[in-house]
């Protein structure tokens, strides 16, 4: 069989899956956020931190709790990472330097994950499992919960309430990620990765060096690291270390992990607003782009250009030998085109092109399927940006899902797409024009300029992967990456729950002969084009000085 072939297979198994997943997640989900009835547990939770869970919230107040909750997140984690010197279970590493700390501790409660450490040479157990796996779980969390907030928008009407943060934020974690995350590290076990609070062990020597390993609760903050399309490995190679990931079908397990909750939740979109077929018309847009994307990823990387690649049966500098071109290839299209940012190969050693299809993943938004939450209401902003252009061509008031797109929502909607764009290229613009952040370029033209785009667009859209080959950890990088972490997750969330209670004050619309049918394959290829030609008129002129010229001049 060759490896083609492999990789198609690989590709059908992983759509069979997420297909068998998709009616009992999504269903599931909608009865999570749709029931009035509390667990014991969670009650606990609620009397713990005073919240009262009945509590209905307009959008102002749902966003304060939203930032309140994710500012004590990071002060916890870079308080826990300032003193992790002097706490049991820290295998002797040092405290975390404040510019890094602050960096790692925006990175994971932004959901990004960016590592600008080695993680086995700088995290103890106490800050792994205590402090960074905790944020894997309710980061995802607070994702899903902004996302439903926006979908109860569209389903309500004469009423500016959007549910209950804190009930969101609790279901979320308790009924849908830590099920799913207990199952799925018994699977990784299984598999090889390990799972334990060892030490660090000698295991020989390299060079004349030792060469040592520490132990950990791996699988456990694994499964959450995908699940949760977090990303932050526990080891410095990610899921390409064999503690992380052992086997080819781990690591096509880790792939549906990263999948099958951003997909589903267009299942629960569907439910919620009572029009399953609205939740089909979103996830055929999500799908078009996405095996798309993996379809050119696989050809960039298979083309055999050169005798070096032809000996080696493709682009084989840096990937996995245990996971091969179309393993590595699925697993960079699925980790760049959600927030997840885990990576089983390193994307600098991509062909041009391969690299460029990693890069705009992330410049797309990350909405195809998207990050855990994000994804959709991401897709969703997207959706109320395609029924304004298509009612512009009609020259009628575009509606959706019963909803008018007027005046305030569509700005709601453009401040939504402008923010990270301006991050983006503003930081590249800065850290180009300045003489120190350049230093830290391991090549020069275009693939040097690739690495500093590749790491503001990955902090910026809170993904986390790294192109590689930039030195990150300087104070420079960890300050400014970490500013735009926050602001990349935070900004966006201020426009989507605004829009939200904007959708949920209006009466509904009556759908009439002139009403775009929003759950027609034509709107999914419109909503396509509208997300191509957006992010196209936005980051080509970028794109054309770094993946794109070394692709072409390879």
């Amino acid at each position: 069989m060759s490896s083609q072939t492999a990789g198609v297979l690989q590709l059908l198994a992983l759509i069979a899956a997420l297909a068998l997943a998709y009616r009992p997640l999504g269903d599931h989900m909608a009865r999570v956020y749709s029931s009035e009835k509390h667990w014991k547990p969670e009650k606990w939770i609620y009397k713990a931190v005073g919240a009262n869970p009945d509590a209905e919230m307009r959008w102002p107040a749902y966003l304060r709790s939203v930032l309140a909750f994710s500012a004590v997140s990071v002060l916890f984690l870079y308080a826990l990472q300032r003193v992790q010197g002097s706490l049991p279970g820290s295998l002797g590493f040092a405290s975390i330097d404040p510019d890094q700390a602050f960096n790692t501790a925006a990175s994971f409660v932004a959901n990004t994950n960016w590592q600008s450490y080695a993680g086995e040479q700088a995290m103890g157990h106490v800050v792994q499992t205590g402090g960074l796996a905790v944020q894997n779980f309710v980061s995802a969390a607070v994702g899903m919960a902004v996302a439903v907030a926006l979908v109860r928008g569209f389903a309500r009407s004469r009423t500016g309430e959007l549910g209950n943060f804190w009930s969101d934020l609790v279901r979320g974690t308790v009924r849908i990620l830590l099920p799913l995350s207990v199952v799925g590290a018994l699977v990784l076990v299984a598999c090889g990765a390990i799972q334990n609070f060892s030490g660090i062990h000698e295991v020989g020597q390299f060079l004349g060096d030792p060469q040592q390993w520490n132990g950990g609760a791996v699988a456990s903050q694994e499964v959450i690291k995908e699940l949760g399309t977090n990303g932050g490995g526990y080891f410095n190679a990610n899921s390409a270390h064999p503690f992380e990931n052992p086997t080819p079908f781990s690591n096509l397990f880790e792939i549906f992990l990263i999948l099958v909750i951003p997909f589903s939740l267009t299942r629960t979109f569907g439910r919620m607003v009572g029009s399953v077929r609205q939740g089909y018309a979103i996830l055929a847009t999500m799908a078009t782009i996405w095996i798309t994307f993996t379809g050119l990823m696989m050809w960039t990387e298979f083309a055999h250009h050169g005798p070096a690649l032809q000996a080696a049966g493709g682009a084989m500098e840096g990937k996995e030998t245990r996971f091969g071109i179309a393993g590595s290839s699925i697993f960079a299209v699925a980790t760049t085109l959600t927030s997840t940012g885990a990576v089983n190969s390193f994307h600098s050693s991509y062909t041009g092109l391969g690299g460029g299809i990693t890069m705009l993943g992330m410049q797309l938004g990350e909405i195809a399927p998207g990050g855990v939450g994000s994804g959709l209401y991401g897709m969703l902003v997207m959706a109320v940006i395609a029924v304004f252009i298509a009612g512009l061509m009609v020259g009628r008031t575009p509606e959706y899902l019963g909803k008018k797109i007027g005046t305030r929502e569509i700005k709601f909607a453009a401040c939504y797409i402008l923010i990270t764009p301006a991050l983006v290229l503003g930081f590249t613009a800065v850290a180009m024009a300045l003489p120190t952040p350049a230093d830290s370029m391991a090549n020069s033209g275009a693939h040097g300029f690739s690495e500093v785009l590749y790491a503001y667009t990955s902090g910026a859209n809170n993904n986390g992967s790294a192109f590689a080959g930039l030195n990150a950890d300087t104070q420079w990088f960890n300050t400014t990456i970490g500013i735009a972490m926050l602001l990349g997750r935070f900004l966006p969330m201020v426009f989507v729950l605004a829009l939200a209670g904007s959708l949920a004050e209006q009466k509904p619309v009556p759908a009439t002969a002139g009403t775009l049918r929003t759950d027609k394959p034509l709107y999914a290829g419109l909503l396509v084009g509208t997300i191509l030609i957006i992010t196209g008129l936005t980051y080509f002129p970028a794109l054309a000085l770094g993946p794109l010229a070394e692709g072409l001049a390879s």
